[in-house]
């Protein structure tokens, strides 16, 4: 499937989910007294989700590659201060929870790493770059594609 926006993208939508984790955990009683930490985390978490946005937004796949890997680096940050939150004696009580995001947060660093890969082996520059004449190409060489599996699928016997 092809995302026309970002809040369809199966990453972003992850990372808002996380960020709202995040913020679940960090509305927790434990956490009144520790506010940069709380701040710091919350604000890393939201960076993610908001650099795939503006990054997919850019038009551009060298963009949108320099905002994956700024939301990849956040997304590392967000799992060392889950590590962080996992050492201090003063969140006891929530080693579930923190284990639980630190899982879902390697995950979507996992899903980042595979677009990342994607985008730089697509051989394609950007939605910026499309135009009326690259769409009438595309699509010649998507019904060609399909007319040769069609026509091998006839010369195989199978219809």
């Amino acid at each position: 499937m092809r995302c026309q926006h970002f809040e369809q993208l199966p990453v972003w939508l992850a990372r808002i989910e996380l960020a709202v984790q995040i913020y679940t955990l960090t509305g927790a009683p434990a956490f009144r007294r520790q506010h940069s930490l709380r701040d710091q985390i919350e604000r890393a978490a939201v960076s993610v989700s908001n650099n795939i946005a503006e990054g997919f937004e850019r038009g551009t796949n060298q963009e949108l590659l320099t905002f994956l890997y700024i939301a990849r680096g956040s997304s590392g940050e967000v799992r060392s201060m889950l590590c962080l939150l996992e050492r201090l004696a003063g969140l006891s009580g929530l080693e579930s929870e923190i284990l639980n995001l630190k899982s879902r947060a390697e995950g979507i660093s996992k899903q980042l790493g595979a677009w990342i890969c994607s985008v730089q082996n697509s051989g394609l520059k950007g939605e910026r770059y499309v135009t009326d004449q690259t769409r009438k190409a595309d699509e010649a060489s998507r019904q060609r594609k399909e007319f040769l599996e069609k026509l091998n699928q006839i010369r195989n016997g199978r219809t």
